[in-house]
């Protein structure tokens, strides 16, 4: 299966069972043999593939290095960025070069960061390895890492070469992981395809159809990039959750609860929000935390909301006095709503129940 994304910078989504080993051929049609290719990854992902794509890419002409990160969101720092810039210093990558992001969106964030802004941009191709990657962050070309304020607050819009997914490497994800994926699934089938959102609930077994749902997300995300590339209308509707989830995950210190599971619970939140002021068709909320109760991810949080809404503070959406909430209208469909910041905190009363 392939998809072309048409933005300032046209490229290609390959979905594939077994592509990992065709990455090299995939890359000389982009990038000339004898090239340096950096491979970024991480310490869980690094055992399981590096060897692999490195032996691919080789293989294909090319010289290649890799440098690995310590797993886990609290690697997602600048400090972690100088590292990656040290490598790619001492290896001589130039902007001829290209990085490779081989693993989950933490890695394809950083890489793509540092492919952004290392020469002032060097080209990079996205191997994403989990479902949530491959199913939403390598797509699109938001690149970034945290700070202590927020998530995601320094970044740049930086467009991969080429996305190659490969949904085999979903076999080496643990259970954990995969449902973090299908928090972002579940919020697809929620702004944009009822259809999906009922293909989730009434599928014995996802995974046995997981090529077509990796298909239906990326082709909906694709839609929404092609039309609202840098993120100034449209494109916002993809955060749906995201603003009482990064709160969640700001909460929780970047640990413990993954992104999936705090997108989740930031949907629930918001469609109850929508319930409650009358935007929303009553019962969606419900509907929601089945879906998300199927695949084991949680519904509410234990914090008090007076915190989770204090946290959405430094939540990317704001603007002055104000913040733009994405909800939903049904299932399916969903729309930006602008409130005051000062009436949030009244707004979510009850929501998070």
């Amino acid at each position: 299966m392939e998809l072309t994304v048409n933005t300032s910078k046209r490229y290609t989504i390959r979905i594939e069972r077994g592509a990992l080993d065709q990455l090299g051929a995939y890359c000389a049609s982009l990038f000339a043999p004898g090239k340096k290719a950096v491979v970024i990854t991480d310490t869980h992902v690094a055992p399981l593939y590096l060897e692999r794509i490195s032996t691919s890419l080789r293989n294909a002409g090319f010289d290649v290095t890799s440098c690995a990160f310590p797993a886990g969101e609290p690697s997602k720092r600048l400090s972690t960025i100088e590292g990656i810039y040290g490598h790619m210093a001492q290896a001589h990558i130039t902007r001829s070069d290209f990085a490779v992001a081989l693993g989950g969106g933490v890695t394809g964030d950083m890489a793509g960061f540092a492919a952004a802004s290392y020469l002032r941009g060097i080209p990079f191709v996205q191997v994403p390895t989990t479902l949530l990657s491959q199913v939403d962050s390598s797509v699109g070309g938001k690149t970034g890492v945290d700070l202590p304020q927020g998530k995601n607050l320094v970044g740049a819009f930086w467009q991969p070469s080429f996305v190659l997914i490969d949904p085999d490497t979903l076999n080496t994800l643990s259970p954990h992981f995969f449902a973090d994926g299908m928090g972002e699934v579940i919020k697809y089938g929620c702004i944009k395809s009822r259809a999906l959102f009922d293909l989730l609930i009434e599928t014995e077994d996802i995974t046995s159809i997981m090529e077509d749902v990796i298909y239906r997300c990326v082709d909906i995300k694709r839609d929404v990039v092609e039309r609202d590339e840098f993120d100034t209308g449209e494109r916002a509707l993809l955060n749906f959750g995201h603003t009482f989830g990064h709160a969640l995950e700001k909460l929780h210190q970047y640990q413990g609860l993954s992104h999936g599971a705090a997108v989740g619970i930031g949907m629930v939140m918001m469609a109850r929000l929508g319930e409650k002021a009358g935007f929303t068709a009553p019962g969606t909320a419900d509907k929601i935390a089945a879906a998300l109760e199927k695949y084991h991810l949680p519904v509410h949080s234990d914090l008090p909301l007076s915190q989770i809404v204090e946290a959405t503070a430094s939540d990317k959406k704001s603007t002055g006095s104000s913040i733009n909430l994405v909800l939903l209208k049904n299932i399916g469909e969903s729309f930006v709503h602008k409130v005051a910041r000062s009436d949030l905190a009244a707004l979510a009363e009850g929501c998070n129940e």
